[in-house]
């Protein structure tokens, strides 16, 4: 019997302990990181020089408030982290994780806003599917029904629009239409919902768990920014999931050259280390902020630092270790790799991702792109199959939390070529097995 209650009552192994991409139960099976995590191990498991900088900084100080005193972790993780920013993203803001640092970004732009007089911009428009966090504010942006339903009454309606999901999208544009046309609903919905009402939009540059790994057409983020820039509308990238290298960059935004206003990070930040996060902010937005009375929000362990040493140090070995590098290579790899189980399993109807954030999607139809029957439950039964056989994938319904199966495989960034080859042969047996369980086809 367990104390412990989270989402189900499914029991899972005892952990023992991990190394590399590796994970081992107390029983001496080994698992196979397949999804880091819930996209957070971004470095791998026990990293001996991040473990050590978090010793060092142990035997100084554990935790100082921060209206008491500075630390010199959180002012070079600052530093550091402004350095590898966009143009003048020059003030960061450290938090604990991705929903609170979802939260700063919406607050900030606010009391931007409201400081400058601007006082009826409080809309902020989002995506639909989206996730953004699983506070009451940042659920009041995510779009995921499963998520949203039991606490529609507490939650601000703020308006979405359609994810570019293009691989849905049966018609005869090019790719880079299709992505002006959805960025072009932004326009719209700025329109319908009235342009002095609108404070800003919120994305992610490439999905994360409510679309799968979703990239948009390139054509999608310069038209974006552009619209923003029409009327005054704040644009905030939520790269709690792409960010710190994840994507094969430091931050998503630099593969589109785009820079928004304000930034949230976390996950890989504290890369399983320690909860951290971020948001980083243009400069202008944080100086009215402060010279209007001062920004009206803060966490108990802003700036912890022993997370800020963390951080630090995982960063550090991001770039000493040229992990973004070997993150585009091998990651080229995967989806080369899962393009090719399409092949052999016509139930694979799409494939997407950039870097080691890569996902595919099951589907009853390659022309129609009709999902598997939700009564099928294929969404939870692939991840059994492959986590019985020693690797984790992290799965999703993708069509808007009631139906649709998409698996993000997104393995550490520390992942050799030998090791995406065993993850490709796991998930090809699973599917074998799925495909046989299920009665779907398969192709010899």
């Amino acid at each position: 019997m367990s104390h412990l209650f989270y989402q189900t009552r499914q029991r899972r192994p005892l952990l023992h302990h991990a190394e590399g991409i590796y994970i081992w139960d107390v029983n001496g099976k080994r698992y196979i990181d397949g999804s880091s995590g819930a996209m957070v191990s971004n470095i791998g498991h026990s990293n001996p020089n991040v473990l050590e900088a978090m010793k060092v900084q142990m035997g100084k100080s554990t935790f100082g408030y921060r209206l008491h005193f500075e630390n010199e972790p959180a002012e070079k993780l600052a530093e550091k982290v402004a350095e590898l920013s966009p143009s003048e993203h020059n003030k960061v803001f450290f938090v604990s994780g991705g929903s609170e640092a979802v939260e700063s970004t919406v607050k900030l732009a606010r009391q931007y806003a409201y400081s400058r007089g601007d006082v009826n911009r409080w809309r902020v428009i989002s995506r639909s599917p989206s996730y953004h966090g699983a506070t009451l504010g940042a659920l009041s942006l995510t779009s995921y029904k499963p998520l949203n339903e039991p606490f529609r009454p507490m939650l601000l309606d703020m308006p979405k629009i359609p994810a570019p999901r293009c691989y849905l999208d049966n018609d005869s544009l090019t790719d880079k239409e299709r992505g002006i046309r959805y960025a072009n609903m932004l326009r719209d919905k700025i329109l319908e919902v009235g342009p002095e009402s609108v404070l800003a939009f919120i994305m992610e540059p490439v999905g994360g768990a409510s679309t799968g790994a979703l990239v948009a057409p390139d054509s999608y983020y310069g038209r974006i920014r552009e619209i923003c820039d029409e009327f005054g509308v704040l644009l905030i990238y939520d790269e709690v999931m792409t960010g710190v290298g994840r994507t094969g960059k430091f931050l998503a935004a630099e593969h589109y050259n785009i820079n928004p206003d304000i930034i949230a990070t976390a996950k890989g930040f504290g890369a399983g280390y320690i909860p951290l996060g971020a948001m980083t902010a243009q400069q202008y937005i944080v100086d009215v902020v402060l010279d209007a009375g001062g920004f009206q929000h803060g966490f108990t362990y802003a700036g912890n630092p022993i997370a800020c040493a963390t951080g630090l140090a995982v960063i550090n070995e991001i770039y000493t270790q040229n992990m973004m590098e070997n993150t585009t290579k091998v990651g080229a790899e995967l989806i080369t790799g899962l393009r090719s189980l399409m092949k052999r399993f016509p139930f694979i109807g799409d494939v997407r991702g950039k870097g080691l954030l890569t996902a595919f999607e099951l589907v009853s139809d390659r022309e129609t792109m009709s999902p598997l029957p939700a009564s099928l439950n294929a969404f939870s039964l692939l991840v059994e199959l492959a986590y019985n056989r020693g690797l984790i994938i992290y799965s999703r319904r993708s069509r808007d939390g009631i139906e649709g199966d998409h698996f993000l495989v997104c393995p550490p960034m520390i992942t050799t070529s030998a090791q995406i080859t065993d993850i490709l042969s796991i998930l090809e047996d699973s599917l074998l097995e799925l495909a046989t369980t299920l009665k779907l086809p398969i192709i010899n």
